[in-house]
């Protein structure tokens, strides 16, 4: 009985520190897991053949946002873009004919760390704050009611934070998740939730969201699960507009259902 029980303990201490260790390691690198950053030469040259603006936007002491201006024959406005996680502006620019010939110029900037931005990102408030400085850059160039938000996967959150301050023509929001923490929980139920650094409470952003609200969601999406979506849509009802993308992934930016909705949109 003895021997059974030290076996026990030795098991539970076992289990105890490799779970502590798994939380630790998972802790310690939420920035590298949440935000992949790929980086880019700063003497690197975008190639892209339609007509562009390379901005960089200083948000701290020695700290800039890089971003492309891509601009519309003759614009309506302006969409302030947010791209997910991955890529970086060497990719990202090939959205930009999509918005541009619907008559809007799109700007979509590099977080820190990614692509020509420099620094790294070490907190929520941080990255909130280098958005807003940044929007707050661009629509000095725009008339505020002609601007539109889309926020696409970790983009929502902070779309929603920006269009919850400065109430834009419109917000949309591209396979968004309720919160950060939703759907950690989903992935890492074992993971305390006090531990998670990034909450992107996207709810919380659009009780103060006074412009009209699209979301976009594929049924398919093992990313960031379509429940998300209908957890927001329940919450605010006649609030937002769900348009749902049947058996579509997360990479929905050229779904026949989105394009024609977003035509309709950007009327």
């Amino acid at each position: 009985m003895q021997s059974f029980k030290r076996i026990l303990f030795i098991l539970f201490t076992l289990f105890v520190g490799v779970y502590l260790l798994i939380v630790s390691i998972l802790y310690f690198q939420q920035e590298s897991l949440i935000f992949p950053a790929r980086k880019l030469s700063l003497h690197h040259e975008f190639t892209y053949t339609d007509s562009f603006e390379e901005l960089n936007i200083s948000v701290d002491d020695e700290i800039s946002i890089n971003g492309l201006l891509f601009k519309a024959e003759s614009t309506k406005g302006l969409v302030f873009y947010l791209h997910g996680n991955g890529g970086n502006l060497e990719t990202w620019g090939s959205i930009a004919s999509t918005y541009t010939n619907l008559g809007y110029d799109i700007f979509i900037p590099d977080y820190r760390g990614y692509g020509k931005s420099n620094g790294s990102i070490n907190s929520e408030d941080q990255f909130f704050n280098d958005m807003r400085k940044v929007y707050s850059k661009l629509i000095e160039r725009y008339n505020k009611n002609t601007v539109v938000i889309i926020g696409y996967s970790i983009g929502t959150g902070t779309a929603a934070m920006l269009a919850s301050e400065n109430n834009p023509k419109t917000l949309v929001l591209k396979a968004p998740y309720y919160s950060l923490t939703e759907v950690v929980d989903g992935r890492m139920p074992f993971m305390p939730d006090f531990l998670l650094k990034y909450n992107f409470e996207t709810y919380k952003y659009l009780k103060e969201v006074s412009s009209p609200i699209y979301i976009f969601h594929g049924t398919a999406d093992n990313i960031i699960p379509y429940s998300n979506s209908l957890k927001l849509k329940e919450e605010f009802n006649e609030k937002v507009q769900l348009i749902t993308l049947n058996n579509e992934g997360h990479q929905l930016g050229y779904n026949e259902v989105y394009l024609n909705n977003l035509s309709e949109i950007l009327e």
